[in-house]
């Protein structure tokens, strides 16, 4: 267990209307935990509980930042590049925001494109002739946010899923830390979002990206 986590029960989760970040909201539920949910849209709510409280605001903005994050013991950051710069521009803000409020923990969902190349252990997959993704533009903004994590004092892990179609929740998985299980090619958001749920609860994985598959 990790340090703290005996005492976690306020979690915030920026992206809880996601595909991922809906698995971690309903996980975190269920466990009893109480939750603050930033969310651009508040059209995108389909969730109620008296343990929820819901934010309307953005990421990019540090005063709704500071509010969701006053009184939380760690983030769930489930973002996704917007196809643009949106991930690693907020997450400078994120640090920042998490620091004057004294929360250390932080679990974001990343890409396997950001972890080590297995036949070019140089290069990171995405820059590497294991992806087989003819854009790079996400991978690049996954990355310079990795590294600004890596550079913070946070105790951050990046779960790092490959291909994530919806799928099913089947409960067995293969993981490896800084690089793809040989062979992953899929994982569901269910069991992605289980796995990065359960980092809640343990250190083995900081300061670490995580690759997951089947």
């Amino acid at each position: 267990m990790c340090r703290g986590c005996e005492k976690i029960v306020n979690i915030c989760i920026l992206g809880a209307t996601g595909r991922v970040g809906s698995v971690i909201l309903k996980n975190s539920l269920k466990a009893g935990h109480s939750v603050t949910a930033l969310v651009r849209n508040s059209n995108n709510i389909s969730i109620t509980d008296e343990k929820l409280n819901w934010i309307t605001g953005n990421a990019l903005n540090k005063s709704d930042l500071h509010q969701a994050l006053k009184n939380s013991d760690l983030l769930f950051c489930t973002l996704n590049t917007d196809g643009n710069s949106t991930l690693s521009t907020s997450m400078p803000l994120i640090i920042e925001s998490m620091n004057k409020n004294n929360i250390r923990r932080i679990i974001t969902i990343g890409t396997a494109g950001i972890l080590q190349s297995r036949c070019e252990p140089d290069l990171y997959r995405f820059q590497s002739k294991e992806s087989r993704n003819r854009s790079t533009k996400a991978a690049e903004d996954h990355l310079k946010a990795y590294l600004q994590l890596k550079e913070s004092k946070l105790d951050w892990t990046i779960v790092c899923p490959t291909f994530l179609p919806e799928g099913q929740r089947i409960g067995e998985y293969r993981f490896e830390k800084d690089t793809l299980p040989v062979d992953g090619l899929s994982i569901s958001i269910y069991d992605t979002g289980d796995f990065a749920f359960q980092q809640a609860f343990s250190n083995q994985y900081f300061h670490s990206r995580v690759g997951i598959a089947y």
